[in-house]
């Protein structure tokens, strides 16, 4: 099994960029791996992608080498499994809370630490590796985990969580926060948005973990800065879909009135 790129990236200080992928499209991958993206989050919550779809993209990202993560709709022992066994480098979790976060762990690692079925033939195992037994430590040791904290109960909860072994990333989720917080859509110069980032933080390095969030569809390069400046180590840049909407937008304005 190949390192996580994440992870060593991470380790060595660097600081880490993606995007959602709604498209399902494996050019698209190429295009993200080919500008310098490091990540892409294959979406199962919202957008119409399947699991054949999603083994294309994990094969379009680790040839072009960008790292593919999936965000699951919910913690289904079984998918988990599915999307395990085609190669991705970790999972992204709705609403991830203590105990999610804890189902999860057990769905993501094999005996003796979770509950993972054990079958050789399959794409992150290369199709058989020798050492079954050191595949499984380096399986449970290397993929992510990763909360979306979407709620202020949990951001209320995160020294928990920080603590819990397994976790390395925590992904505030800024729209739902927001929502959830009484203040739709408020950005992160909203005392109550950057209270909570703040939080996140101090309460990660604390624990020598990670925080990461998102921005809309604009892309904000100054609120990214700021971000990364705050202590984020991970941003993931709005969805493919919504940049790519963005940009047909822009091109659009440029139209003439009928003359």
């Amino acid at each position: 099994m190949r390192p996580n790129a994440i992870r060593q990236k991470l380790a060595r200080g660097e600081t880490v960029m993606g995007m959602m992928h709604f498209t399902a499209s494996p050019m698209i991958v190429e295009v993200m791996a080919s500008a310098g993206l490091d990540f892409f989050i294959i979406d199962f919550e919202h957008s119409p992608i399947d699991i054949t779809m999603a083994a294309h993209l994990v094969r379009a990202g680790d040839a072009a080498g960008i790292a593919p993560l999936l965000r699951i709709p919910d913690v289904d022992a079984g998918l988990v499994k599915k999307v395990l066994n085609l190669g991705v480098q970790g999972i992204v979790l709705p609403h991830g809370t203590r105990e999610s976060s804890e189902a999860l762990l057990r769905a993501v690692r094999y005996e003796p630490e979770g509950i993972r079925g054990s079958c050789p033939a399959i794409r992150q195992a290369n199709y058989g590796p020798p050492d079954w037994k050191e595949f499984q430590t380096e399986a449970n040791r290397e993929i992510l985990v990763i909360p979306l904290i979407e709620d202020p109960a949990t951001v209320a909860d995160m020294e928990a969580l920080a603590a819990m072994p397994g976790l390395d990333v925590f992904f505030l989720g800024p729209f739902d926060f927001s929502v959830a917080a009484g203040v739709p859509g408020a950005g992160f110069d909203h005392p109550i948005m950057a209270q909570a980032i703040e939080r996140m933080i101090a309460i990660a390095r604390r624990h020598g973990k990670y925080v990461m969030t998102s921005v809309g569809d604009r892309i904000d390069t100054a609120l990214g800065r700021s971000l990364l400046d705050k202590g984020v180590r991970m941003i993931s840049y709005s969805a493919d879909a919504l940049v790519f909407r963005r940009a047909c937008q822009d091109i659009a304005r440029l139209k003439l009135p009928a003359r």
